[in-house]
């Protein structure tokens, strides 16, 4: 069995031109965006291990939020997210599968979360 390291960056708040109602389509929405990413790993991390041994966090934001396209309006909320998933393939070949959870908060009554989980492996 390959080892794999697992990166997670959570609750991001990100506004997101997305939906089929016409309330919906002019003007962005609040979207609630979680990520685990899996990489193969290196062999062992060192106390002087060099961060090109994993990912860097900020590349998985990156990939949630300014990495969406400015202006498109994505009519399903999967679209976000297999654009998300797109990104950090192209970004890191070692990236083997990446898991985006997103939660649309303009719709919540109660709190609760009402979204999709994608998952998507390299092909």
């Amino acid at each position: 069995m390959d080892d794999r390291l697992t990166l997670n960056v959570r609750d991001l708040e990100v506004q997101v031109l997305t939906g089929i109602y016409s309330e919906e389509t002019r003007l962005p929405q609040p979207l609630r965006i979680s990520l685990a990413v899996e990489l193969d790993c290196a062999a062992s991390f060192k106390p002087d291990t060099k961060l090109s041994a994993s990912k860097n966090y900020l590349d998985l934001k990156h990939a949630a939020t300014a990495a969406l396209p400015p202006g498109v309006h994505f009519t399903l909320i999967e679209g976000v997210a297999d654009h998300i998933c797109e990104t950090l393939f192209l970004q890191d070949r070692r990236v083997r599968r990446v898991t985006v959870d997103i939660v649309k908060l303009a719709i919540a009554e109660a709190g609760e979360s009402i979204g999709i989980t994608l998952v998507r492996h390299r092909r």
